[in-house]
C-alpha cells in the first residue's frame, strides 16, 4: 500500500490500474483521429472504457469464483474492500463498454478495436507488477534457485508466477501484438481476434506455474478455471479470425495499413 502524508492510502494494484490507463491513454493518442476521433474525446473515451473494465472485472470475479457466496449474499459484489478483479471479466466489460461509445459516436468498432488492443500488453504489466508486489496469486510449489516464499502462503518456496505473467501477458504478448499491428496490409478488426488468441495461449501455458485458486482447485481434466477460460478465449478468437478473414475474401477493399 502506498501511504502519502500518513493520511492517503492507495493500494498497489490500483495505482497500477491508475497506470495502466494512463499509458493506454499515451499509447491511443497519437493515432486517434485516424478512427474519426478527436483528442478531446479520447479522454471520454478511456474513463468510460476504464469504468467498463473495473465492473467487468468486479462482476467476473464475484461471479467466476464467488458464485456461492454471490446467491447467499448479493451484497458480496459490492464488498470491494475484500478485493478480487477477473481479468476475463475485465476483458469483457472493456468490450462491452468499446462497443458502446461507439455506437454513441458513430465510430467503426473494428477500428476503433485495432487501435486500442496493443496497449492493453502494458497494463497488464504493471498489473502483474502490482500482484507481485501485494504477493498474491502466487506459484506452485518449487525448488528452483528462484523460488520464493510468499507472505500469508504456508511457507514453502514457490514460483515467482507472477513475474511470468508479468514477462508473458505484458512484454511477449506486447511484441507479438506489435508485429500484427505493423504488418503492411490486415483486416479491419483482426488485432482484437490476435489478442484473443494469444494472451489465451500465454496464459494457458503460464497457469501451469501458477497455483490453482485454493477455493476451486482443479475444475476439470486437471485444468485451471484460468486455463479452462483461456482455453475460451482461444476458440473464441479463432472464430473471430475466421470471421474477419472471410469477410476480407468478400470484400477486398476493408484491407487497411497502419
Amino acid at each position: 500500500m502506498i501511504v502519502i502524508a500518513n493520511f492517503v492510502r492507495i493500494r498497489w494494484y490500483g495505482f497500477m490500474y491508475l497506470v495502466g490507463f494512463f499509458i493506454a491513454w499515451l499509447g491511443i493518442r497519437g493515432r486517434v483521429q485516424s478512427v474519426g476521433l478527436s483528442r478531446e474525446q479520447l479522454l471520454d473515451y478511456i474513463s468510460f472504457v476504464a469504468f467498463g473494465i473495473l465492473i467487468g472485472g468486479r462482476v467476473g470475479y464475484v461471479m467466476i469464483y464467488q458464485c456461492s457466496t454471490f446467491i447467499a449474499d448479493p451484497m458480496v459484489l459490492f464488498a470491494i474492500w475484500n478485493g478480487g478483479m477477473s481479468f476475463h471479466g475485465a476483458l469483457l466489460g472493456g468490450l462491452v463498454a468499446l462497443l458502446l461509445f461507439c455506437k454513441q459516436h458513430k465510430i467503426s468498432c473494428a477500428s476503433m478495436i485495432d487501435l486500442t488492443m496493443p496497449v492493453v500488453a502494458p497494463g497488464l504489466f504493471f498489473g502483474r507488477l502490482g500482484n507481485f508486489i501485494n504477493g498474491e496469486l502466487w506459484g506452485r510449489v518449487s525448488n528452483v534457485p528462484w523460488a520464493m516464499v510468499f507472505p500469508r502462503s504456508d511457507g514453502l518456496p514457490r514460483h515467482p508466477s507472477q513475474l511470468y505473467e508479468m514477462l508473458g501477458e505484458g512484454v511477449l504478448l506486447y511484441l507479438v501484438m506489435s508485429w500484427h499491428r505493423h504488418r503492411t496490409q490486415h483486416a479491419a478488426g483482426h488485432l482484437g481476434a490476435w489478442f484473443l488468441l494469444h494472451y489465451g495461449w500465454i496464459r494457458f501455458v503460464l497457469e501451469y506455474f501458477r497455483e490453482p485458486d485454493t477455493h476451486l482447485g482443479f475444475v476439470m481434466a486437471g485444468l485451471s478455471m484460468g486455463q479452462c477460460l483461456c482455453a475460451l478465449m482461444m476458440i473464441s478468437g479463432s472464430i473471430w479470425l475466421a470471421i474477419v478473414y472471410r469477410q476480407q475474401i468478400k470484400h477486398p477493399l476493408t484491407w487497411v495499413t497502419d
